[in-house]
């Protein structure tokens, strides 16, 4: 799209995706939505010039008088459920002509994902862990398909896997210790932590394995739409 007035970074987490949405239309409204204060707080020193609000992105709604012209949402929805229900819903938030954008790591049923969840029912840590931070299987891409298409003039939908080559020993592990293995360390003691990322790299190893000049690839799949109304 050429010019937007209200923008929503829905799941905006420290704001890098809401500077760069900013960029994009500078004379829009940006406004960033996460349910996580102190990642606001990040969000709002980084980017001064963008509003920020804290709240559930799966039942967020605009002020009456500011329909979004677009939602934009960057590896966030895969964390919550009811997909059927939540794209049609974002998508009748939107003002006339305009857009949802979401991509969303499709990696549920790879055993990069898939061992997080099976490591942490089992072991001493189990106690400490629920599956409130668990990000949640995707629909089948005909499903998204089936769901949105009837609602929009438009729809683009497409999945990529990109191959992440990575150094270091286990590098499958450290890699994810930055993004969907947190919600499990941060809710475990320091010891249990570490029992727990052992564990992980011990089951992760067979299933990417260090390749003969020392790296490691992780084939990562994501998937894209765009929708029109």
């Amino acid at each position: 799209m050429e010019t937007a007035g209200h923008v929503v970074d829905l799941g905006c987490g420290t704001g890098n995706m809401t500077g760069i949405l900013k960029q994009r239309f500078p004379a829009a409204d940006v406004l960033g939505v996460d349910g996580a204060e102190t990642m606001l707080d990040k969000a709002r020193a980084a980017v001064p010039n963008c509003r920020f609000e804290q709240a559930d992105f799966a039942t967020w709604t605009p002020a009456k008088a500011a329909a979004p012209d677009l939602i934009f949402s960057n590896a966030a929805l895969h964390w919550v459920t009811n997909h059927k229900t939540l794209f049609p819903r974002l998508l009748s938030l939107l003002a006339p002509h305009g857009v949802l954008a979401v991509q969303m790591p499709s990696m549920h049923d790879a055993p990069f994902r898939a061992l997080q969840n099976e490591i942490a029912r089992e072991g001493p840590w189990s106690r400490f862990l629920d599956d409130a931070g668990y990000a949640r299987a995707l629909l089948p891409v005909e499903a998204y398909y089936d769901v949105i298409r009837p609602k929009v003039a438009t729809l683009d939908i497409w999945q990529t896997t990109y191959l992440h080559v990575l150094t270091g020993k286990d590098a499958v592990t450290e890699w994810a210790a930055g993004s969907s293995l947190r919600p499990f360390l941060d809710k475990l003691p320091p010891d249990q932590a570490q029992g727990f990322r052992a564990a992980y790299s011990e089951a992760l190893r067979p299933h990417y394995p260090e390749r003969p000049d020392g790296t490691t690839i992780l084939p990562f799949k994501r998937l894209f739409l765009i929708a029109r109304i």
